[in-house]
């Protein structure tokens, strides 16, 4: 009996030393992991996407009441025979589970003839859920911003109407609402691609209550016009400009990507890790790429600390593999990574989407 259990003792032994050996490379040193199943993730890891089959441009408020976080997305059709979804509501308790739970509006608004709503931008501000959102054409001359309110964040949001357009702004492509509050004060930055002499990313002081703008004179310029889909974070002392560039919208061939500059000053000039201006083209320090498994990588929503300390992005990304819908749509999913920060500079692992198990963020 005794020699018995000490034969099988070492089999074990054996077995687990065979296991360690296969997970490093001849060199010695520990390979990548082989990418794990949906089925086999634990509630306190996940892998990407956290959900799909789109939600496009997120964007991701918390609700203080009942903890919970809620993400909308551009408007889009699924390709499930359910036609338009006009802005997608989706309900989450910790970054990873997603449930899909209604949409923002019931009917587009009607300050422009035509146009989708497009990278909405969801905050809470004294008591109300804002939503700032575009309302463009692929191409639009004249694209805009509008604004609406709802009591709770599952809505429904009512339209406010048009903040401004390109037009009585003069900024070519006015779409990709971002805003943001300092001093007790609003502001909303915006900007897409364009090669007028009057592109860029552009920000602008917002009323009290953040539903107009009181004098569409005092934009100012943060970024060039290789830029779009600006958020801006504030950490110790500095103001950090994160924007995608490339084409975030031809399946598999999409080159969508992210870099960042910061600032002392929040209306810039922001600097990348070179000291090139924003505000000049081809400037950024890269953030995060597309890879073998998802391409198209880009359009963040706000950073989004957990209850460890940990920052984390949410973005959209295609499977080059599956890189549309039925209805020929983009089949943008909604992907999640940790942001590093290294000498003030946020990081993420390997420049990329992950794609092997990872460590949750964890909310209490």
């Amino acid at each position: 009996m005794l020699q018995s259990n000490s034969l099988k003792y070492w089999s074990g032994v054996v077995v687990i030393l065979s296991l360690l050996n296969s997970c490093r490379s001849s060199s010695g040193s520990v390979t990548q992991p082989v990418q794990t199943t949906r089925s086999s993730v634990k509630n306190t890891t996940y892998i990407n996407p956290v959900f799909e089959p789109i939600l496009a441009d997120p964007t991701v408020v918390r609700n203080p009441k009942n903890k919970l976080f809620y993400a909308y997305g551009t408007a889009d059709n699924w390709g499930d025979g359910k036609g338009q979804r006009l802005v997608s509501i989706l309900q989450s308790k910790d970054l990873v589970h997603w449930t899909w739970i209604g949409t923002a509006f019931s009917a587009k608004p009607n300050w422009k003839p035509e146009g989708g709503i497009w990278a909405p931008d969801v905050v809470l501000l004294n008591g109300k859920y804002i939503m700032y959102y575009a309302y463009s054409t692929w191409g639009d001359p004249n694209p805009g911003i509008g604004v609406a309110l709802a009591d709770k964040p599952e809505g429904p949001f009512v339209d406010q109407g048009k903040l401004f357009d390109s037009k009585s702004i003069d900024v070519p492509n006015s779409i990709d609402p971002y805003f943001f509050r300092e001093n007790n004060r609003n502001y909303l930055f915006w900007g897409s691609f364009s090669d007028a002499t009057t592109q860029g990313t552009f920000g602008i002081p917002l009323n009290n209550d953040g539903t107009q703008i009181p004098d569409l004179k005092k934009k100012f310029k943060v970024a060039a016009g290789d830029f779009e889909a600006v958020v801006i974070h504030k950490r110790k002392g500095y103001y950090y400009f994160i924007g995608s560039k490339g084409s975030c919208c031809e399946g598999e061939k999409s080159t969508y990507h992210v870099l960042v500059g910061r600032s002392k000053k929040l209306q810039g000039p922001y600097l990348d890790q070179e000291g090139r201006d924003l505000t000049q083209r081809g400037s950024g320090t890269l953030l995060l790429k597309g890879n073998d498994k998802f391409v198209g990588t880009g359009h963040t929503s706000r950073i989004i600390t957990d209850d460890q300390g940990n920052d984390w992005l949410l973005y959209h990304a295609i499977d080059p593999k599956r890189p549309r819908v039925s209805t020929g749509g983009n089949r943008r999913m909604l992907l999640l990574d940790r942001v590093i920060w290294k000498e003030d500079w946020p990081t993420i692992e390997w420049e990329t989407s992950s794609v092997v198990e990872k460590v949750a963020p964890v909310f209490k």
